[in-house]
């Protein structure tokens, strides 16, 4: 069954074969890599609102990127970060969840073993959503580090830039990790 995300997909897609012809390998490699999220995404069944959220905003980053938009919009970079680290760390909190590496939003079920049982499982999920997103974010400025020193001179770094990705990413990951441990809540109301 189609759902909404499967347009994303569509255009991810057809954005790797544009990326690899119109920007060379580099781009076709990081569309490839927006392609692969927006498969994740299909595979944890994600709410809709986050499937096209994530995918499209990792659409967008990518074009920004091959586009020059952040050269010509300042700002846009670090709202990207920030917007983009947000959706990361909620997908990462589903597929920890899905692996069986943490318990999700509401907690175990009430016949669990009490060893197994948390006391605040919608805070942990926070913490955790948060910690995820500033821990990728990391990974991703020292991809981008290694991108420019190793593979192309036009990827934007520096101490700034850096920086400021960072700021930015961990704000984003904070906010999903309020609205995760939130979402916990209205679940439980519900």
């Amino acid at each position: 069954m189609l759902v909404p995300g499967d347009v994303v997909r569509a255009v991810a897609a057809v954005s790797v074969v544009v990326g690899l012809a119109r920007f060379g390998v580099i781009a076709g490699a990081l569309f490839l890599l927006v392609l692969g999220g927006a498969f994740l995404a299909r595979a944890l069944a994600l709410p809709t609102a986050l499937d096209v959220g994530f995918g499209g905003t990792m659409l967008v980053a990518a074009w920004a990127a091959q586009l020059d938009w952040y050269l010509a919009i300042s700002w846009l970079d670090l709202v990207v970060h920030a917007v983009a680290t947000g959706l990361v760390a909620a997908v990462a909190h589903r597929l920890l969840v899905r692996l069986g590496a943490a318990p999700p939003v509401e907690g175990p079920p009430l016949d669990a073993p009490p060893v197994r049982r948390e006391r605040r499982p919608r805070l942990g999920a926070g913490v955790l959503t948060a910690a995820a997103g500033t821990a990728l974010a990391t990974l991703w400025e020292l991809g981008e580090w290694a991108g420019y020193t190793y593979l192309d001179s036009r990827i934007q770094v520096g101490y700034d830039d850096t920086v400021g990705d960072l700021a930015a990413g961990t704000a984003g990951a904070v906010v999903a990790g309020v609205l995760v441990a939130r979402a916990g809540l209205r679940g439980a109301r519900s």
